[in-house]
């Protein structure tokens, strides 16, 4: 068996992603009613005798319990830690030396930590497999292949998709892990950040270089919208007329800001009836505040809450696959990637991993360069860079 962590969506091949999706069916019955259009299959005993522990230093509803639910159904057990004031993190105990010790009462974690690049931390020193359930700005990983399973039962495809993503792209770690795997089935993303929060420079470059977008500008819905960035498969599957297929709506990620935000796009009755939304899917991958009316709640295109619900299914197959894989390759490797250690440089991204006084040991300058790229930080991906 080969030790595999997921701390980024790109951890996962298409074709393990693939193999997920046809898993996570498998655990729901169709039942066919317009309210009630399936139902998560009763439990199996398909992990009996494992155990996953989750550990989460940030508070969490769908993912926690929808990651406990479904190793519930699968016939395992589960530990746990939602709270981590109730942790040894409040005697200062770093997050590498936790996960030595849950290495050795769990097979399985998953962990959400308000720091970016905590996931690939916590792979380094745990001794079973990690899953990322969200670490900080940077990505959320389980969050995407909800997302991706929604669109593929809602539209039954990907590829030639336009999928408009709005709202706080910067802070928006399911928008980061959103983007990069739309990009690796075909779709075509479209922008609509709310004022000065669009995608992370890091993240358009590596639609750009690594993912084989080419970013288009300039308004092509309307008038009545106004369109941020287009990244769109250089070669698309088919030309295609301007309409969005699917809106995915952000919240404003508020406890990550370090300033307010301005006006802030709403999505309700409205905004949905300009013509190239008539037949958009409306998600989000919740909470919601105010930027999504809940008068669309009831609309048959308010995929939402059909959305959260597969999370149970999904990370279902998530674990079953992750407590028993072989070696496969995964991914979007470059071989002009390297990863390189140096004491004189420091990741100026102030909520790295690495930036953490309590990791400081733990968690040394470590830097991935790729082509002439500028240093990326190998925990949080930040392309920012300080001398010591």
């Amino acid at each position: 068996m080969t030790l595999r962590h997921l701390t980024s969506i790109n951890d996962l091949s298409v074709s393990e992603m693939e193999k997920i999706f046809l898993h996570a069916q498998a655990y729901l019955e169709e039942l066919g009613d317009v309210q009630s259009p399936f139902r998560i299959a009763r439990s199996t005993e398909g992990c009996r005798g494992s155990i996953l522990a989750t550990l989460f230093y940030e508070p969490s509803t769908r993912t926690r319990l929808s990651f406990e639910s479904a190793m519930s159904r699968l016939g395992g057990g589960v530990i746990s830690s939602a709270d981590p004031k109730s942790s040894s993190a409040v005697k200062g105990e770093s997050l590498a030396d936790t996960i030595r010790i849950v290495s050795g009462y769990a097979d399985l974690i998953a962990l959400r930590h308000p720091r970016e690049g905590a996931a690939k931390l916590a792979a380094e020193y745990a001794s079973v497999p990690v899953i990322n359930g969200g670490d900080g700005a940077h990505e959320h990983p389980t969050q995407t292949l909800c997302d991706l399973f929604t669109i593929r039962r809602e539209k039954g495809a990907l590829a030639g998709l336009n999928i408009a993503v709005l709202g706080d792209l910067k802070a928006g770690r399911t928008v980061h892990s959103l983007v990069y795997a739309l990009a690796r089935f075909g779709a075509t993303i479209m922008t609509f950040p709310a004022g000065g929060l669009g995608l992370p420079d890091s993240v358009d470059w590596r639609l750009r270089n690594e993912l084989a977008c080419e970013r288009l500008t300039g308004n092509d819905l309307g008038p009545e919208i106004a369109v941020g960035a287009i990244y769109q498969p250089r070669r698309p599957a088919a030309a295609r007329r301007p309409t969005v297929d699917v809106l995915y709506v952000t919240r404003f990620q508020k406890e990550r800001a370090s300033d307010g935000v301005g006006e802030y796009p709403v999505v309700d009755s409205a905004f949905l009836s300009a013509m190239a939304l008539r037949e958009a899917l409306v998600m989000h991958p919740l909470p919601r505040v105010d930027e999504l009316d809940a008068a669309l709640d009831t609309n048959p295109r308010a995929a939402y809450f059909r959305q959260a619900s597969y999370g149970v299914p999904i990370r279902m197959a998530l674990i079953r696959q992750f407590l028993g894989y072989q070696s496969e390759q995964t991914g979007t490797p470059d071989s002009r990637e390297s990863v390189l250690q140096q004491s004189d440089l420091v990741c100026a991204n102030r909520n790295c991993i690495s930036r953490d006084a309590v990791e400081a040991q733990s968690a040394p300058g470590k830097f991935v360069v790729v082509a002439e790229r500028r240093p990326r930080c190998f925990y949080c991906e930040d392309e920012t860079i300080d001398a010591c």
